[in-house]
Formats: C-alpha cells, sequence, structure tokens
C-alpha cells in the first residue's frame, strides 16, 4: 500500500474564496494567481475551483499551456512576461498577456513579429524588484505602442507591504506607493492590489485585483485569521500514526536529544517529515490535530517521521489520521514557529506527497 500520507485540495473551499475576492474587488477584473502550481494546491484543481475569476496569472509558460489543455478559456496574465525569444509565439498562439517589465523585454518585442499581442506594463512603484520608473512609464508605453501588433492594455504595479500588520513607518508604504502612482492613474487603467490590498486597503482603485494567497484560504497578514477575512484553508496535510509507544521520566526522543520527557509518555510516531515539505525547523509544542484534540511537536522533525505527544488523548492509535495544517491547524501559526510565512509551506509540500481533491 502507499505510505499514509496526502494532501487533501478543498475544491468548494477555493470556490468559497474566490467568490468572497470576487465581492472584495466590487465590480473590478478578477485575476487569480495561480503560479507555483497553483500554490502547490495543484493548477488543473484551481481551474476548477476559480471558475468565477477573470482571467489566471501565472509565471512560466508551461503553465500556460497546462491551463489551456486543462480547460481555461479566459484570460491569462504572465506576471514576469517571456524569458526570451522563443517565448513570444507561444503566448501569443495561447492569448496570453505578458507584463512587461524591463528594456531587454521591449527590445525583443522589437525584433519578432506579432498579430494581436496584449501586453501589461510593469511600474514600479517602490518595491524595487521590477518594473519602469512611473515618470518613465508613458514613453515606456508609446514606444510600446507603436510596435506593430503590440497594444498595452493597462500598468500594473505590486504593493510592498499591505498588511495590517505593518506599522506604517518607513520608505515603502500603500500610501506612498499610491502616491507615486498618482500621476498615472488619470491617463492609464491600472491593475494594483494584491491580496491584502485587496480585502485590507478599499483605497486602493484600479481596473483590476490579483487574488493569490486568500484565494488558498490563508490571511495574507498573520495579525489577521482566515476566519477573520471569510476564508477557509483549501488544503489539508495529513498523515496517520503508525507507531505507539511508551516512555519514562528522563527518556529523550528523536535526533538531538531535544525532547526529553518530563512524566511517563505516550508518544505516536506520525508518517510524515521534512522530506514531505513539514519543516525540519518547527519547534517542540507545535500543534497538530488527532482524534478532535491538539497533540504537540515532541522532538526533531525527522526526513520521514516525526513524533507528537499523545499522552491526554488515549483514542490516539496506529491508524489515527493527524492533521499537519489544514482546517483546525493554521499554517500560518505553524509558518510563524519555524520564522517564515504561510506560502512557503504551502508551497513546499514534496512531489512525492499524493494529492487528492473532494
Amino acid at each position: 500500500m502507499p505510505r499514509p500520507i496526502s494532501v487533501l485540495i478543498h475544491l468548494e473551499a477555493l470556490q468559497h474564496n474566490i467568490a468572497r475576492m470576487r465581492e472584495a474587488a466590487q465590480g473590478r477584473t478578477l485575476w487569480a494567481v495561480v503560479k507555483a502550481n497553483a500554490y502547490g494546491h495543484g493548477l488543473e484543481n484551481a481551474v476548477r475551483g476559480f471558475a468565477q475569476a477573470d482571467g489566471l496569472a501565472l509565471i512560466e509558460v508551461r503553465e500556460a499551456q497546462r491551463a489551456r489543455a486543462a480547460g481555461w478559456k479566459k484570460r491569462i496574465l504572465m506576471i514576469e512576461g517571456f524569458f526570451d525569444e522563443g517565448d513570444i509565439a507561444e503566448l501569443e498562439r495561447l492569448d496570453v498577456e505578458p507584463v512587461v517589465h524591463s528594456r531587454w523585454q521591449i527590445e525583443l518585442l522589437k525584433k519578432t513579429s506579432h498579430t494581436n499581442l496584449k501586453v501589461h506594463l510593469k511600474v514600479n512603484s517602490g518595491m524595487n524588484r521590477l518594473g519602469f520608473l512611473p515618470d518613465q512609464a508613458a514613453a515606456v508605453i508609446e514606444e510600446i505602442n507603436a510596435i506593430e501588433g503590440v497594444k498595452v492594455v493597462d500598468i500594473v504595479t505590486h504593493f510592498a507591504n499591505a498588511e495590517q500588520g505593518f506599522d506604517g513607518k518607513g520608505p515603502v508604504t500603500v500610501a506612498k506607493q499610491l502616491e507615486r502612482m498618482k500621476p498615472l492613474l488619470a491617463d492609464y487603467d491600472a491593475c494594483m492590489a494584491n491580496s491584502a490590498a485587496t480585502l485590507l486597503h478599499p483605497q486602493v482603485g484600479g481596473v483590476g485585483v490579483r487574488g493569490g494567497i486568500v484565494l488558498y484560504g490563508v490571511s495574507p497578514d498573520a495579525s489577521v485569521t482566515s476566519e477573520q477575512l471569510g476564508l477557509k484553508p483549501a488544503m489539508t496535510l495529513s498523515a496517520d500514526i503508525i507507531a505507539v509507544r511508551e516512555i519514562e521520566p528522563g527518556e529523550a526522543v528523536g535526533y538531538g536529544r531535544r525532547w526529553i520527557a518530563k512524566r511517563p509518555t505516550r508518544l505516536a510516531v506520525v508518517a510524515c517529515g521534512y522530506a514531505d515539505g513539514y519543516p525540519r525547523s518547527m519547534p517542540d509544542g507545535s500543534p497538530t490535530w488527532v482524534e478532535g484534540k491538539i497533540a504537540p511537536l515532541a522532538g526533531a522533525v525527522s526526513m520521514d517521521m516525526l513524533t507528537i505527544d499523545v499522552t491526554d488523548i488515549p483514542q490516539a492509535r496506529v491508524g489515527s489520521r493527524v492533521e499537519l495544517w489544514g482546517e483546525h491547524i493554521s499554517v500560518n501559526d505553524l509558518a510563524s514557529r519555524c520564522g517564515t510565512i504561510g506560502y512557503e509551506l504551502l508551497c513546499a509540500v514534496a512531489s512525492r506527497v499524493p494529492v487528492i481533491s473532494d
């Protein structure tokens, strides 16, 4: 039989979350961001779950090919545009709209022939990754529109600190980025709001929004819960207990003797480890959910196993299913315990873990 671990994707939750973002978008074009294999949820699942979206946003040509093969007939946005000359013809064939963020991409557009290529101009409003400066945008748009068969349909930017937990101080805030964009907004349509800006900053306008992490039921801001935002977690990572043993006070478990029993303890070994995407840096005491109760992590996470304390859960036994994250265990809470963000945990689930949908 296969190893007893799986990721379950809840299609109803995906549908619920896209409806929540549709409401928050208030009539604006809604792009569903499905890069990184839909944040680990499976691109084909996203195509099914996000039927209400106006378009999909991704970063790889092969992802666009997969989306079309899965039956997606609406718009597709390439967030980072094309990477070489060979991509451009395939994007046109697939009717995909690339973002243009750098001078070298414009030069490639000039070297190639086009029939009806719609592009989006990336504006650097302060995040300082990709894009042209606001005072360059008008001239760049004119230059691109002069290329036969190419048309700029809008400008896009990205907020660096749209989370509510950000203190609003420093050089890059939503207000300061909006101020930099303001001279362009009277003349050009703009797609600016990401997940956090859409839900937490209603003052951000524009003609479109990009829903990312929220579509998978995870809050973009660790200071606000998914429940408070009206979201449902769409991924459950779970595995079975494969052994139960009892140890005495003073005995240790796992590598490095990190966890030492302070009482007679009943330990359960779970078929999930860091090679499955559960972080080795997860500290002792981090919660799991088994038989309707919290069971804390006890000891270092191994490659293929982890151990939990089920002393107070007598019904936990071999074969009991353990939720590592999902409906009862917040992926954001786990991520904060090991110094990262929920995005990383979702995207890092290993390919050896079977993915199923309900």
